[in-house]
């Protein structure tokens, strides 16, 4: 048979038309995936665009105001805001760096300190405070002396988040610059940014002109505007701050003898150099010998456990009564070298819509989305526990919190009572795999245990009395 002549034209068309026509579907599809694996790729290595589900507008914003002009540059105020809910940069500070976009030096600063001078041999007869071209800043330290201080300087580096106080969450240095030009059109930004909070995690987008600022002088009677503004944000992420958590959550409850601890090696595992056990030589010296002020970030000392975590949060289902329920919260750190100073605690929990009390913490509903109140900050009250201590008997605080209940949706199933989300310190916490934790007893499995017993019991004797019957 001739089986090319049995094919007619028609057919050997419509085939290389379908042919053709599935080729050009898996072009596109594969077109679509390179966009969509393209698009993932760029919100991944986006350098400042890091987001926070609870907290979606928190950032560090530096704003770098131009207030006169010199022979050969600039005098600036420089400006960092910590906008960020619950998010504080504890000590030793923050550390600002960036790139000059030419050969620009620093003749002086009030308020803070380049920490190198670098290569500042061309000149003469006045030394500049730093020729680097990267230069990096830090707060001075409190106690300065008053002729190097300025407005909402000298406290180390230490921002409190926005939401515990707004006034600690501000600070400030005046920077004179030189060879950058004396106008609005020679002035280059600068570029490259870094923000150490006090360690890595923030990420900072380039420096964008903004409408020059209106300050009002410190008797609030006259109002100056700057020459020239610019601003650069600054957002954090946790991904880049540790490849591990830094805290996890333990759970347990009134109703169950079950206590669900961490998760093992929740931020990390176990070894020689990783901790230190309670009756280690090491720590022995850290206490009578602590570390140096001078060291910028001493290393960790945790204590040997089997989360690794340098803090662990505790929630606690107290009681359970007619119309309330308490619930208790214990804050517990495992770093010997390291306190906590205005810490925070984040909690995300359908009944913190309905907080009645808080016992020993202070309280503030974080609403990030109005519509919905299920998330609130705790931090310690001011000179009682705002400072968490380290590692050992005072390492630790503890508060007590009363919900009113809500019949529409409380219950203790399912481990509804515990929490959905945890940060400590804008860190989010390890929780427990929801399979482990402590559950209700259910009479329901109890009664048939119960029947299988007395329908055992039953049989036997009505065998045991068949038996003596039939012998007899």
């Amino acid at each position: 048979m001739d089986w090319a002549g049995s094919v007619s034209e028609d057919s050997v068309v419509k085939g290389m038309e379908f042919y053709y026509g599935k080729e050009k579907q898996k072009g596109k599809f594969a077109c679509l995936k390179l966009v969509a694996l393209t698009a993932l790729c760029l919100v991944l290595i986006s350098p400042a665009e890091s987001f926070d589900p609870l907290d979606p507008a928190g950032n560090v914003t530096i704003r770098w105001d131009i207030m006169s002009w010199t022979s050969d540059g600039y005098l600036a105020t420089v400006t960092l805001f910590n906008f960020q809910l619950y998010r504080n940069i504890m000590n030793p500070g923050w550390t600002l760096g960036w790139t000059w976009a030419k050969k620009e030096i620093i003749w002086a600063m009030m308020g803070a300190q380049a920490t190198e001078q670098g290569n500042c041999a061309k000149f003469k007869l006045k030394i500049p405070h730093s020729c680097k071209r990267n230069p990096q800043v830090v707060d001075l330290l409190p106690g300065a002396p008053f002729n190097m201080q300025f407005t909402n300087c000298c406290r180390g580096g230490v921002l409190t988040s926005w939401g515990q106080n707004p006034s600690g969450a501000v600070s400030a240095f005046q920077i004179g610059v030189g060879l950058s030009g004396t106008s609005n059109k020679t002035v280059k930004l600068p570029k490259n940014f870094k923000l150490l909070g006090p360690g890595p995690g923030y990420s900072c987008g380039p420096a964008k002109l903004v409408p020059p600022t209106v300050i009002l002088t410190d008797d609030r009677r006259r109002k100056m505007q700057a020459l020239m503004s610019w601003n650069v944000t600054c957002t954090y992420s946790q991904f880049l701050a540790s490849k591990n958590p830094s805290c996890c959550v333990s759970l347990s409850s009134f109703y169950s003898d079950k206590v669900t601890g961490c998760p093992p090696c929740a931020c990390g595992c176990q070894n020689n150099d990783t901790c230190v056990t309670k009756n280690s030589k090491i720590l022995q010296e850290n206490v009578t010998s602590p570390h140096r002020k001078s060291d910028i970030t001493p290393k960790p000392l945790l204590q040997c456990t089997h989360h690794l975590c340098h803090v662990r949060v505790h929630w606690h289902v107290k009681d359970n009564y007619k119309d309330y329920w308490r619930v208790k919260i214990a804050i517990i750190n495992f770093n010997y070298r390291l306190n906590f100073t205005d810490w925070s605690l984040v909690v995300q929990h359908p009944n913190l819509n309905n907080v009645t009390q808080v016992y020993s913490f202070e309280y503030m509903p974080l609403l990030p989305y109005e519509s919905i109140n299920d998330t609130g900050m705790f931090y310690g009250l001011k000179y009682y526990n705002d400072l968490l201590m380290e590692a050992g008997a005072k390492g630790n605080v503890q508060s007590e919190v009363l919900m009113k209940k809500d019949k529409s949706s409380f219950t203790l199933k399912q481990g509804w009572a515990f929490p959905r989300r945890v940060y400590f310190n804008g860190d989010e916490c390890m929780l427990p795999p929801p399979d482990s934790y402590p559950m209700l007893p259910n009479s329901a499995h109890k009664l048939p245990t119960s029947i299988v017993l007395m329908a055992t019991y039953v049989g036997f004797t009505l065998f045991f009395h068949l038996v003596v019957t039939f012998f007899s």
